[in-house]
Parts: structure tokens; C-alpha cells; sequence
């Protein structure tokens, strides 16, 4: 995370809860939904930012943080919200109250045409968030 550590961050705060839980179940790439605290800065525009979370023990970890709405699965009726894939993480996060930085945007939210498209769109996000954080 050294490349991103240079960075001007946006940090939020909220409560991990449980979500569709399609990102571990269907997509492979689970993630931890935020819900932010009352007092949050607003969220940035919608998209997928390299960052990182940061748990109640303090650990932090490199994250690839989606802001939006699910447009593939919801259209614009989704609800919006911050999502964290924690990279190369396999715990439990529900009901921790956590801390995530928002480093870098790598894109603007998109409408995929399915799971399949979505995945692999993924897999390159996490490819790029791990490049901007030198590793």
C-alpha cells in the first residue's frame, strides 16, 4: 500500500452489515457493506476506488471499494452504498465497526450484462488497485 499511502485520502466510518451476500456466494469476491455513520462525509461519485479497510483492532488492509447503486442487478433502483472487497482477506467483519479509505478512483460504476461480464471486470479492478498500491 505504499504507492497509496502518498495519497489524499476521503476516509469514512460505519458499521459492517450484511448484505445480499451475492459477492461471496455468486461472484466470488465478498464484500463488507458499510453502513456509514450519521456524521459521514458524503460519498464520492459513484465508482470503484483503490483504498483499504481498517478494522476495529486497527489492522489495515488494501480494499477495492465500490460506491453506487448495483446498476447490473438493480437498475437505478438500488439503493445506494459502499461496498469493500478486501483483498486476500478471509474473515469476519459483521457488526465491526470499521474505517475505509478511499485513495484513488480507478473507474466510473457500470451496468454489466450479467455475472460473468461483472466478474471479469473485477478481477481487473482488484488487478488495478493492487498495482496502485505497488504490489
Amino acid at each position: 500500500m505504499e504507492k497509496l499511502a502518498n495519497r489524499p485520502e476521503l476516509v469514512l466510518s460505519g458499521v459492517v452489515v450484511t448484505g445480499d451476500r451475492r459477492g461471496g456466494a455468486e461472484l466470488g469476491f465478498p464484500t463488507a457493506n458499510v453502513e456509514l455513520d450519521e456524521d459521514a462525509a458524503e460519498l464520492p461519485e459513484d465508482g470503484v476506488y483503490a483504498g483499504w479497510l481498517e478494522d476495529e483492532g486497527g489492522e489495515r488492509r488494501l480494499a477495492a471499494v465500490s460506491v453506487g447503486n448495483r446498476p447490473t442487478y438493480y437498475g437505478e433502483r438500488g439503493v445506494r452504498l459502499l461496498e469493500a472487497y478486501v483483498i486476500d482477506f478471509e474473515g469476519d467483519l459483521y457488526g465491526q465497526h470499521v474505517r475505509v479509505g478511499l485513495a484513488a478512483r480507478v473507474r466510473g460504476q457500470e451496468r454489466f450484462s450479467g455475472s460473468a461480464e461483472l466478474i471479469a471486470q473485477m478481477r481487473r479492478d482488484v488487478e488495478a488497485v493492487r498495482a496502485l498500491a505497488g504490489g
